[in-house]
């Protein structure tokens, strides 16, 4: 049956990733099964949904898995939930941005709304009532109108002065709307998730998370009704299990794959990591900060996005990892990196305060950190010229989200793609190819385009067969 639940908000920052994080680790810590997911491209949020779903025993939890239906095909974002969602007791899905927020204002591409109506989930609805009472029921009562096909089931306040305003509220959003009332979270300035620039820091930096995560599960105890609430996702449909379309059976390992992670570099979709599995690659994974050299027969390097900016003194400090990484390169082993992966292989990157920490220099160019938010939202690429991942002429759907641009770029550049953006009518070319490096700021899903996990794969396998022959 699937028991599941979207937590929605009505706008950003309303505590979407909060709540859903504590139900996750309430729930967990009673016992169930929880299997965490992300609406639309987000990184950090899933890693509080995997510590969370590991409470309270301390072991590994369910990976959490990004849902985002607009860079996925229906059909295979349909399969990812139900492959991972298999034998939890209950799927909690956080939302992204305000319930109807999408790729446009002129439909519903892309929203948390669209997800929740392909899955058949129930929503709970999440209401900063900071400064709001009665008032409350219009504003839900407007979001319940607004699409009667979605199936609106609940509201949580949050940021609530006391049990009387709490009262208030409920009463006059259940009098008006119909909904649910189905707790509140009180003004408790020690549950706010600390933030910086891409937005909060992420859950392996915090040291104290565990901690965190059971004093938000006892508050979550406290004042939501736990029992209701997964009434709410049991009285969810069944949900028919489609054909396995995206990842092949039978697949014997073929390549070993070097991927970075570590504090700054772990921006990864989990399906992605699992789909070049699925093609034969054995993730190897080493620490660009850490270690001194990439690890031993390993036939490409995948360095995704993160935080390198936070880390510049580290990273220019280890030397024989950039060599290492250089060694590779020349010896033409596949190498893809994305944002951060790119600032890393750049010649170097100057922080928010102007000081230069040189890097790995394959690329030409500088990242030069941005005292605001360089590029946010969906892309559309066209591939201009053949690289590891693609041919020319495919079309892919991706995501941009960084503070830095690249700057000083010498000499002719082969690009990788041209970008389309909605609103933009003027493409723009992005990403860089030399040898057989692909760098860009664009995050790809490899599960949008099962196609990309396998032609990384393949480039693998050619440079094995090259260096046998050296």
């Amino acid at each position: 049956m699937f028991p599941r639940l979207v937590i929605a908000g009505v706008q950003s920052g309303v505590g979407k990733t909060t709540i859903a994080t504590g139900l996750m680790a309430a729930m967990a810590g009673k016992g169930y099964r929880v299997q965490g997911f992300k609406a639309g491209p987000d990184y950090i949020d899933p890693g509080y949904h995997t510590a969370a779903t590991c409470l309270p025993t301390g072991t590994a939890g369910n990976v959490s898995r990004n849902l985002d239906c607009w860079m996925l095909p229906e059909v295979s974002l349909k399969e990812l939930f139900l492959k991972a969602a298999k034998g939890a007791d209950l799927s909690v899905i956080e939302g992204v941005m305000g319930l109807y927020d999408g790729y446009s204002g002129r439909s519903e591409a892309g929203s948390t709304a669209r997800l929740a109506k392909l899955l058949a989930a129930p929503v709970i609805l999440v209401v900063d009532a900071e400064g709001m009472a009665r008032s409350a029921a219009a504003l839900v009562l407007g979001y319940k109108n607004f699409d009667p096909a979605l199936n609106l089931s609940g509201v949580i306040f949050n940021h609530v002065g006391s049990e009387k305003h709490y009262q208030t509220l409920s009463e006059a959003v259940e009098e008006k709307t119909g909904l649910k009332a189905l707790g509140y979270l009180p003004k408790n300035a020690a549950l706010k998730m600390p933030e910086r620039h891409l937005g909060l820091l992420p859950a392996g930096e915090r040291g104290e998370l565990t901690a965190y995560l059971n004093k938000l599960a006892q508050v979550m105890a406290e004042f939501l009704n736990l029992e209701e609430i997964l009434s709410v996702a049991k009285s969810a449909p069944p949900l028919d299990y489609p054909e396995q379309s995206i990842f092949p059976a039978g697949q014997q390992k073929k390549v070993r794959l070097a991927v970075a992670r570590d504090a700054a570099f772990n921006f990864y979709y989990q399906d992605a990591l699992d789909l070049l599995v699925a093609w034969g690659a054995e993730l190897v994974y080493f620490s660009p900060l850490a270690d001194s050299s990439l690890p031993q027969n390993i036939q490409g390097v995948y360095l995704g996005g993160g935080f390198p900016e936070m880390f510049l003194e580290l990273l220019a400090r280890n030397h024989s990892m950039a060599e290492s990484i250089r060694r590779a390169y020349k010896m033409n082993m596949p190498i893809y990196a994305e944002c951060g992966g790119l600032m890393y292989l750049s010649e170097g990157i100057i922080d928010f305060a102007g000081r230069f920490y040189p890097m790995v220099g394959l690329i030409p160019g500088k990242a030069l950190m941005q005292k605001k938010l360089a590029v946010l939202g969906y892309m559309t690429a066209e591939v201009i010229n053949d690289n590891i991942l693609a041919k020319k002429g495919d079309v892919l759907r991706g995501h941009q989200f960084h503070w830095s641009i690249l700057t000083d770029v010498s000499g002719e550049v082969n690009c990788a793609y041209k970008l389309f953006s909605e609103g933009n009518p003027d493409s723009q070319k992005e990403g860089i190819i030399t040898g057989n490096l692909l760098a860009s700021y664009l995050h790809l899903h490899f599960a949008a385009h099962p196609q990309l996990a396998r032609n990384f794969v393949v480039s693998g396998l050619k440079y094995a067969a090259q260096d046998i022959i050296r």
